[in-house]
């Protein structure tokens, strides 16, 4: 059986669409795109946005299209959300509770239908070995905060987390297939907690009992860093990149949006990240256009953000999610104001980006290497451990290898460098 995968959305839908996709392959399935005739699709939705919603409907329309007649199932927040919504779209909508049973579900339909193909598993394997540089791993689930904007707790209401030996399980069963990262991820990556064993804890038995090149976590909140935890980063398989959504540079649209610290904390966290690792790559979200928002209070927003040296703003206008608190608060902003909002705190993103780039312009960083940029052109693209995207042309093949690379010249939102390494590894 041929089945197609699509994930829209944060890195915990990632690594739940890395799972299926692992387990799908391991039983003997064929991992496919959409374009090339599956007999399952399957959507793993995200609801975040109005946006994100169309996004799913349109991918489960297409692939309707594509595959009249492929089972088409669709999954995650937006099925979590409201289901009634892709009834018409999907033959199959599966909530986030019953996700992990998609495996069972689609293997007994195949059984069902025509067995497994012999030497698919074997085939897919060759496959992912090819591709494999970094994997997600899910470490926790759920969250029950109270940010007045956020669907999230809705769709996943229950806060859970795994336990660290399965986790430490995972990550080695990752560095034996070849991968040289892992990202751990999940709704609330701070929140994680497996009886006494904290996320601090979790990091460092990983650190000591696993053989992983590189470790990156996901998004983080300020109240979850602290010196002790930032101590951990003296090693430098952790990679030095920290997302800490910030929302809003307004204290007062903070506490309307119902967020758990201040700007003083996030400025005090920020500072301590900082002076502690110098190189270290602080990325954030910010929302523009949320309810009552004032053009002062905007601009307090980006000051805020012009002047902390970001060195990425993921920016994105507010979006009415019924069921929050914002949706039905008054003095919602008009689309032109939260449009030129948007537009002025891109433009900041590309100015705030170019210069976290460029103070690493003639320096040496070792850089994963994912793939070849197109088939055949010696030019490949890879991350530096703190986030900087590098692109450097080789003649030896050099995806998912870490190599020394000498940083060169700014271009197009990214940086170009020679390899330095006579043989990568």
């Amino acid at each position: 059986m041929r089945v197609a995968l699509y994930t829209l959305g944060c890195k915990l839908n990632q690594a739940e669409t890395e799972a299926l996709s692992s387990h799908l392959s391991r039983v003997g399935f064929q991992l496919v795109s959409p374009d090339d005739g599956a007999d399952v699709c399957i959507a793993n939705t995200c609801t975040v946005t109005h946006i994100a919603d169309r996004k799913s409907r349109h991918w489960l329309r297409l692939a309707r299209r594509r595959n009249p007649r492929a089972l088409i199932i669709a999954t995650g927040c937006y099925a979590q959300r409201s289901s009634h919504d892709l009834d018409q779209l999907a033959d199959l909508v599966v909530d986030n509770e019953e996700k992990q049973g998609l495996p069972a579900i689609i293997q007994t339909l195949a059984l069902g239908e025509r067995g497994l193909g012999e030497g698919g598993a074997e085939q897919c394997q060759m496959l992912g070995a090819a591709t494999r540089v970094r994997s997600l791993i899910k470490i926790q689930d759920g969250c029950q905060s109270p940010c007045a904007y956020c669907i999230v707790p809705e769709v996943r209401p229950c806060e859970y987390s795994l336990p660290a030996s399965q986790i430490i399980d995972d990550v080695k069963q990752k560095v034996s297939l070849g991968y040289r990262e892992v990202i751990l991820t999940g709704t609330k990556v701070g929140a994680y907690r497996d009886g006494s064993i904290d996320l601090r804890d979790l990091v460092r038995r990983i650190l000591a009992e696993t053989d992983i090149e590189r470790l990156r976590l996901s998004s983080l909140q300020p109240s979850e860093i602290s010196c002790q935890f930032l101590a951990l980063w003296q090693d430098h398989r952790l990679c030095r990149h920290f997302h800490l959504a910030l929302q809003s540079g307004s204290e007062t649209v903070l506490r309307t949006m119902r967020r758990s610290y201040s700007l003083e904390q996030y400025q005090t966290t920020a500072d301590s990240i900082k002076q502690m690792m110098p190189d270290a790559a602080i990325t954030t979200d910010i929302m523009v256009g949320f309810p009552a928002e004032s053009d002062e209070e905007f601009e307090q927003s980006y000051s805020f953000c012009q002047q902390a040296g970001f060195a990425n703003i993921h920016v994105f206008p507010f979006s009415r999610r019924p069921g929050t608190a914002a949706a039905s608060m008054p003095d919602q902003v008009k689309d032109k104001a939260k449009q030129e909002r948007n537009r002025r705190m891109l433009e900041l993103s590309q100015i705030s980006r170019r210069r976290f780039c460029e103070q690493f312009l003639g320096q040496t960083m070792s850089v994963l290497w994912e793939k070849e940029t197109g088939p055949g052109s010696g030019i490949y693209s890879g991350l530096t451990a703190n986030y900087i995207r590098a692109f450097s042309h080789s003649e030896k093949p050099l995806s998912n290898e870490i190599t020394s690379v000498r940083l060169l010249e700014f271009h197009n939102h990214s940086i170009w460098g020679k390899v330095l390494d006579e043989n990568p590894g």
